[in-house]
């Protein structure tokens, strides 16, 4: 089978979000290979259920390759998971998930799945390169695992156009759901990008 056609079923089988219903094991370790080296998360699935379920559902599948790191803040958090494709990020603007009750601080090198209002966890997710304990716990963010490590390599990835508009030069999220990676490798081509993720067996 070529490579592009494989490329073209495996977008196609990521447009059925009503598919990715697989139980996360209680502990397991996502491995992501970016343009800067390759970090490791270890999520536990008692942190947040619902979370941890999404997030190695998402991995597994490949979404989250060749995504973008397409917004950092102030040194605070870096954040990725908007698909290149925009077909496929449209397929998953409304299946979002429902809140949990944060049983985790939002310490340094915790990864959260982000929102944008209540319910509405999705794709995205985003790293605590701070301690953000004070501002995220008392939203009840809450992590599902933490960077085992790499973190390092987590504070390398690409930080120079900061947060989207207009608190920053960054990229405009209903850009990137528009046009995916071609608006990205475009307007901020020195953006740091997920090769692969995989869950390390």
């Amino acid at each position: 089978m070529g490579a592009t056609l494989l490329a073209v079923l495996v977008s196609l089988q990521l447009t059925r979000p009503a598919a990715f219903t697989e139980r996360a094991p209680a502990v397991y370790k996502a491995s992501f290979d970016t343009s800067k080296g390759t970090f490791v998360v270890e999520v536990r699935r008692a942190w947040a259920p619902l979370g941890a379920d999404r997030f190695y559902n998402l991995v597994k599948s490949g979404f989250y390759d060749d995504s973008r790191f397409f917004r950092i803040i102030d040194s605070a958090l870096v954040q990725a998971g908007m698909h290149g494709d925009p077909k496929v990020q449209a397929a998953w603007a409304s299946a979002t998930i429902p809140d949990e009750p944060a049983k985790e601080s939002n310490r340094r090198g915790t990864v959260v799945l982000a929102s944008a209002g209540p319910d509405t966890r999705s794709t995205q997710f985003f790293i605590n390169l701070a301690d953000n304990s004070r501002s995220l716990d008392r939203q009840h963010v809450a992590p599902i695992g933490r960077v085992v490590s790499g973190m390092d390599i987590v504070d390398s990835l690409y930080s120079g156009y900061g947060d989207g508009a207009p608190r920053g030069s960054g990229p405009d999220q209903s850009q990137i759901r528009a046009e995916g990676n071609a608006y990205l490798l475009k307007n901020f081509p020195k953006l740091d990008y997920i090769r692969h993720a995989s869950i390390q067996k």
